[in-house]
């Protein structure tokens, strides 16, 4: 089963109560945070609702591993797993050219980018 990486680009401010309720189920505490997650249904409703806040795509095992290596930390209830979630430092040399508030088609840095997750990934890390 394929897996999605999540990376919320957007902070809290002025953010309705709902959004905010569904980013915290996805462990999207922060600006900057990736989650990876199955490529399910459920998970795909939740990231519609939250698109303009959010950019994500499909994730192979090597940018997975590369994530875990360089920003995994161990979860305290039990030291052989890592958190669910990554924090992650501002994109080097900053996003796509117009911004955080246009989608990825326009070319902003929001929205559904497919293979091109793994790039924002490894500019973050």
């Amino acid at each position: 089963m394929k897996k999605i990486a999540i990376i919320r680009i957007r902070g809290q401010v002025r953010v309705k109560k709902e959004i905010l309720d569904t980013m915290d189920m996805l462990k999207l505490y922060n600006q900057h945070t990736c989650v990876i997650y199955d490529n399910k249904p459920a998970i795909i409703g939740m990231i519609k609702k939250i698109k303009d806040y959010v950019t994500w795509g499909e994730v192979d095992d090597e940018s997975i591993k590369l994530l875990i290596e360089k920003r995994g930390k161990p979860d305290p209830k039990d030291k052989t797993k890592t958190k669910a979630y990554f924090r992650l430092s501002p994109p080097k040399k900053g996003f796509e050219r117009k911004g955080i508030k246009k989608t990825f088609k326009e070319g902003g840095a929001l929205g559904y980018r497919g293979e091109k997750i793994k790039e924002l990934i490894s500019k973050m890390i």
